[in-house]
């Protein structure tokens, strides 16, 4: 009694139960109108043909999809492979699977995918989002779970899971006040990261440590955008370059590498988030250590406990520390 495909199907089941397929899907639904006898009788026949229903149609029927949405600004970066990771780790084994989307860096692109997927999944996972507050505010009130990670929006009724950047920035700037340097330029990353808004406060704040900080936008937060940079950046005569990330880092290190400049001899070069090849540049990369791990394990711990109806406990910020290594150095003498 199967199908072409050898698969028993509901039809199956409702023919042999001498009922309609509407009182098979109500008895397998557990739907209290179907009286106790008859709800036996139904999934009696379905246990002896050995009818599985098919998950799709069932989490479709249930409204469960058995899916998390998770949209990044850029897949391109290692640091967002290794959170997702982290998540993915935990929701396949509370039955999770994931979709991902990468919005290319734009505030207007992320929210609209939110906005898609909010009907195709049971949650969001958003991270580092650019999305402005008042489209954060409207996320806010869906009924589908959403969790921010890596990122801090005040009034924002989301729950929220993030790294410390403010200290770690500032740890790294007091190392370069340490080291001597006095005139640093800061390439950013995009103005609608709270990240970046994180660091630039924290080097601001750094001028009690010493240090006159100039900001100077970079195209991309990549390789490329720290490259095509740092030409500019060399224009204030700094003795060191804080890049927003590790990518724009690297970027930094080959152009100054071409132009004969050298790490840390002449220029001190410092990153963010320490990815996975941080450690094996061209001096090795002084950064700060991004908990990337526990941030997607902790993200979804949140959004699991939402999924379940339940208030998660928030943790506070989660640290960043500081790893110093040989693309940093005393500052140049003129």
């Amino acid at each position: 009694m199967k199908n072409s495909t050898g698969r028993v199907t509901i039809q199956h089941v409702a023919d042999a139960a001498g009922v309609s397929i509407a009182t098979v899907s109500r008895v397998l639904n557990g739907d209290q109108r179907v009286s106790p006898e008859l709800a036996d009788k139904v999934k009696d026949v379905a246990t002896r043909l050995g009818y599985r229903p098919f998950g799709a149609a069932r989490d479709l029927a249930s409204g469960n999809h058995r899916s998390i949405g998770v949209i990044v600004p850029d897949l391109g970066n290692p640091y967002f492979h290794d959170v997702i990771k982290a998540a993915n780790v935990g929701a396949s084994r509370d039955g999770y699977r994931m979709v991902i989307s990468d919005s290319g860096d734009d505030a207007e692109v992320e929210l609209s995918i939110a906005q898609e997927r909010l009907s195709q999944v049971d949650g969001l996972l958003i991270l580092s989002s650019r999305i402005d507050t008042a489209g954060l505010r409207a996320l806010s009130r869906q009924p589908t779970p959403i969790v921010l990670v890596n990122r801090v929006e005040p009034g924002i009724d989301l729950p929220m899971v993030a790294v410390d950047n403010f200290t770690a920035m500032l740890d790294l700037c007091g190392s370069l006040a340490t080291l001597g340097h006095r005139r640093v330029v800061y390439i950013a990353g995009s103005e609608s990261a709270w990240q970046n808004r994180e660091r630039w406060r924290a080097i601001q704040q750094a001028h009690i440590l010493g240090l006159e900080a100039t900001m100077l936008p970079a195209a991309t937060s990549s390789i490329e955008g720290g490259y095509a940079a740092t030409d500019a950046a060399l224009e204030s005569a700094p003795t060191a370059i804080i890049a927003f990330n590790d990518l724009v880092a690297c970027g930094v290190l080959g152009r100054l590498r071409e132009r004969g400049i050298r790490v840390p001899d002449d220029m001190s070069v410092t990153g963010f988030d320490d990815i996975v090849f941080a450690q094996h540049t061209l001096p090795p990369l002084t950064t700060a250590v991004s908990p990337r791990a526990e941030l997607g394990a902790k993200a979804w711990e949140i959004l699991r406990a939402r999924l379940a109806g339940v208030e998660p406990d928030l943790p506070p910020l989660l640290a960043a520390t500081l790893v110093v290594r040989d693309s940093t150095g005393p500052a140049a003498t003129a």
